[in-house]
């Protein structure tokens, strides 16, 4: 693996992590909220919100490095007309701006619901978009065969319904008012509280439910992924010169590593999790949250091990 290759690794796997994760969220508020209330569905996704921005950040803070000096980072922005590189900068700062907006907005409880449902809609947008250019930054060069595939998108998009970060199943939050009087640090303390309070059983039930489609959808991603490979790699096959190399590069024991790491932590473990999850205990959380940060972590390793296989497969034509 080349760890020149790293910072993109990460800014791409991290990136579309957060992407798949909060479309998840917009799909468990909406479904959540016509069956249960809003009230319940804000309780039970809220803990997550919070997550996804700091990990954002990490992710594009990574990808600065790969410039060398990141005091160029303000030209790449310069040709978004024709550039998916500028399109990708600008959608992921978009995407990263309008998640905080709509984290705060969530926090403070203000600007009302239909508003806060504007900014969710716009950042899952953007989110879209942000994968897509992604995506489209690799398919759009035709002198790389492994890259100008359809497999490139598709598998960028596999990763974004693989990586969603599991629902963290115990920290379900139940009914708690912000405290009407004090001073900020009494109303930040009193919403940490009413955040992490512990689920009630209506809530720790539809954590569970949650937590098996979850499970069901990840697992269907990640065969989807899969077989994908044995179609991408035999086309490679059938290829010129550049794309037979390319198809080389997706053997050994670490694209086995790769290959095995998905099917386990996405497919088996997470089957497993959809068998279980209805039958964990409320006092007893610790257990199914482990097995879903198990499969997560084992997940986000595997696509890491992919995305630098994708980087290695980079055989132009004619240079």
């Amino acid at each position: 693996m080349d760890v020149h290759h790293l910072p993109l690794v990460l800014f791409t796997v991290i990136g579309q992590m957060c992407v798949g994760t909060f479309l998840c969220l917009g799909v468990m508020q909406l479904v959540v909220s016509a069956r249960h209330g809003r009230a319940v569905a804000q309780r039970i996704i809220e803990p997550v919100v919070y997550a996804i921005g700091p990990v954002m950040v990490l992710g594009l803070v990574a990808s600065m490095f790969h410039m060398h000096d990141i005091t160029h980072t303000l030209n790449v922005i310069r040709h978004w007309r024709t550039s998916w590189l500028s399109r990708e900068i600008i959608f992921g700062i978009g995407f990263a701006g309008l998640g905080f907006a709509y984290a705060l907005l969530e926090w403070f409880e203000v600007a009302g619901f239909r508003l806060r449902q504007v900014v969710a809609a716009l950042t899952a947008l953007f989110g879209i978009a942000l994968v897509w250019s992604m995506a489209q930054i690799y398919y759009s060069v035709p002198t790389i065969p492994a890259w100008h595939n359809w497999a490139v998108p598709f598998q960028f998009f596999g990763t974004t319904a693989v990586l969603r970060a599991r629902h963290a199943a115990h920290d379900v939050a139940t009914p708690a008012a912000n405290p009407a009087h004090g001073g900020p640090t009494a109303r930040i303390r009193g919403r940490i509280r009413a955040i992490n309070a512990p689920a009630t059983a209506g809530e720790w039930a539809i954590s569970t439910s949650v937590v098996r489609w979850l499970a069901l959808v990840a697992a269907v991603a990640a065969a989807a992924v899969l077989i994908s490979y044995t179609l991408y790699v035999s086309g490679l096959t059938g290829g010129n010169a550049q794309a037979q190399l390319a198809a080389g590069v997706f053997s050994g024991p670490l694209f086995a590593v790769r290959l095995t790491l998905l099917g386990l932590a996405a497919i088996v473990l997470g089957l497993f999790v959809f068998r279980v999850a209805d039958r964990a205990p409320v006092d007893r959380s610790w257990g199914l949250a482990a097995l879903m940060a198990t499969c997560l972590a084992g997940a986000f390793v595997a696509e890491v091990i992919g995305r630098f296989f994708h980087y290695a497969a980079m055989y132009r034509v004619g240079i």
